[in-house]
């Protein structure tokens, strides 16, 4: 009988340390086999160097014990070979001679450690713990990067309607659930933040969140995107380290997030039902599986069913990423929410500045239909917070279509602009308070700088000539 890994060897949700043996002594490898089973290991057993090498390019696994000496391939060969591939295990070489040149060969060509027989099998035990330690730093060091540079800053869904405060209790029942989401509902209802919501409730808030915009991949760059960039077979075996991962393996253990999942390539949606039926994939270039370890969510505007109908959305597809399906209404639905937001909205922009809402500015925030919906009245509360004189925002601080506004208030920055040349006319005014103090005018802004550099290059912002960093 199995005994399950406990302690820190298996995080929540992972698979039990997967182990490859290849070792040609058939006594000798049973042995070892029956002990890493009985201790709660995933092991594959093979008893020649090609088997391995075949075996380690088709499946995953996380630590391989390699006899130095085998039919086919030696173990050396075996572990040049399989440092070529993308994410390949910790490697620990085992040899009979037990020879300096050997164990410095070996770790020169990335093996995680040398073993010399006659070896005793708690040793190779706490080896195997601490490679898999290992191999798993190295992921979460990844997960970190990728949540760095990727991952948008949380933030806090507040509501007070009825049906939509039934909706979060479904999605709080259903978090923990490894099921794909669909979330639909207009640009600017929180459809990335009920995400993170979905994300969070689902015990996996430390976990990797890695958001792909579909909007802004083709064709040619989306499996790059996804299943990681294809590999250079001249690499050495520091720079297939370092070699990009795709979003699918980044994702393990957490959360990959699908944002305008309507303008996903067809290949890729396609690639996607297959994925999603075999539970597992294969990175560029490689050709061992990994098994799909993430949770899907998707987002849109747009009813993929008319995608379906228009032959830009494969229907297979459309059944797969929805099957719990999730409608955030617009904030014109919600009036409820507009002053309970706005006050939230104010007060992280004012950065504890006390500024309050006049009795007008409210009635103005109520009276306007948010076409833009919830990220308009985000970018309106920033905006006031920025331009208001004193301790309370004014109607003129609103600039809103169809509010009075005192003499200079640019009112026409909020009458019938979209909602992207609107959040670039508060961006740029902030840059301009601050003379281009990046710091200041994020801080001002309620963003990270990251985030306001980010935008800066999107929107093509050039700093003013004699303006310093």
């Amino acid at each position: 009988m199995t005994t399950p890994v406990t302690g820190s060897a298996v995080l929540a949700g992972e698979s039990p340390i997967r182990v490859l043996i290849a070792e040609d002594e058939a006594h000798l490898g049973a042995i070892l086999e029956q002990f890493m089973t009985a201790r709660g290991f995933q092991v594959r057993m093979v008893r020649d160097g090609r088997s391995a090498l075949e075996l380690l390019r088709r499946e995953l696994f996380d630590v391989a014990l390699l006899d130095v000496v085998m039919p086919e391939l030696d173990g050396l060969e075996v572990l040049r070979l399989v440092r070529e591939e993308l994410m390949p295990p910790e490697v620990i070489v085992i040899t009979g001679n037990g020879t300096i040149e050997t164990a410095m060969a070996a770790l020169k060509m990335g093996a995680y450690d040398c073993l010399s027989k006659p070896y005793r099998m708690a040793e190779i035990e706490a080896l195997v713990r601490r490679a898999w330690e290992k191999r798993l730093l190295v992921r979460r060091n990844r997960h970190l990067v990728a949540r760095l540079h990727r991952a948008e800053e949380p933030a806090v869904f507040l509501t007070q309607y009825a049906p939509l405060r039934a909706v979060l209790a479904m999605v709080h029942q259903f978090a923990a659930s490894l099921l794909p989401v669909l979330v639909t509902g207009e640009a600017g209802t929180g459809k990335r933040l009920l995400a993170r919501v979905l994300h969070d409730e689902g015990g996996r808030p430390h976990a990797p969140f890695i958001r792909v915009d579909c909007a802004a991949l083709t064709a040619a760059t989306v499996f790059d995107e996804l299943l990681g960039t294809p590999s250079d077979a001249q690499a050495t075996a520091d720079e297939t380290a370092d070699r990009a991962v795709g979003a699918l393996e980044l994702a393990a253990g957490g959360t990959l997030y699908l944002e305008h999942v309507h303008a996903l390539p067809m290949a890729a949606q396609v690639a996607l039902c297959d994925i999603l039926d075999d539970g597992a994939f294969v990175p560029r270039r490689g050709e061992r599986r990994v098994p799909l370890a993430a949770r899907l969510v998707a987002s849109t505007a747009h009813e993929l069913s008319e995608g379906v109908a228009r032959g830009t959305v494969h229907e297979g597809f459309l059944h797969r990423v929805a099957s719990m399906r999730v409608v955030l209404p617009a904030l014109r639905d919600r009036p409820v929410d507009v002053l309970l937001l706005a006050q939230h909205f104010l007060a992280t922009a004012s950065r504890g500045r006390g500024v309050r809402i006049s009795d007008d500015a409210a009635a103005a925030l109520e009276r306007h239909s948010w076409p833009g919906n919830v990220r308009e009245l985000q970018l309106t509360m920033q905006r006031a917070a920025l331009v208001a004189t004193g301790a309370v925002v004014q109607v003129s601080d609103l600039a809103l279509a169809g509010a009075s506004a005192s003499a200079g208030s640019d009112v026409s920055a909020g009458a019938g602009a979209s909602l992207d040349e609107l959040e670039r006319r508060h961006i740029a005014e902030a840059l301009e308070r601050t003379g281009w103090h990046q710091g200041r005018a994020a801080e001002q802004l309620g963003i990270s700088p990251k985030t306001l550099y980010r935008k800066i290059r999107e929107y093509g912002f050039k700093r003013p000539s004699g303006r310093n960093p």
